[in-house]
């Protein structure tokens, strides 16, 4: 089992930033995936971007530029930056694991399953 613990949701204006981070525990067995998801109201779930345990990371394509996600200074801990937020990116944020996997894509290809998920955090953009 592994436990994962969001933090850093709220609201901004738009224009403003937010960090997002996600600390894993349990059987997080490597090498591992982590990745944010998001859901808007009436919109379909959205991969934002994920990272391997040894760095590597992978955007969606019209997130990337504004959105970097990154690993934290404590063992199994990421970061989601976010800049120059627009109120399109209202939405419940969930941060997700797979772990024993070198797969990480996030393009809908597949590559990334993710096995857990974090109970979400809410980020809300004002105009």
């Amino acid at each position: 089992q592994v436990q994962l613990a969001e933090s850093g949701g709220g609201s901004v204006q738009a224009g403003g930033s937010l960090r997002l981070s996600c600390s894993a525990s349990g059987n997080t067995f490597r090498p591992w995936c982590m990745a944010w998801f998001r859901q808007a109201p009436g919109k379909e779930r959205e991969g934002v971007a994920s990272i391997r345990h040894d760095g590597r990371t992978y955007y969606t394509d019209s997130l990337k530029g504004r959105f970097a996600i990154s690993l934290g200074n404590s063992r199994d801990t990421v970061h989601l930056q976010m800049n120059s937020l627009k109120p399109e990116d209202t939405a419940m944020y969930y941060c997700t694991i797979e772990v024993s996997t070198w797969a990480c894509a996030i393009d809908g290809s597949g590559s990334y399953r993710p096995d857990y998920w974090g109970q979400g955090t809410q980020v809300t953009v004002s105009s």
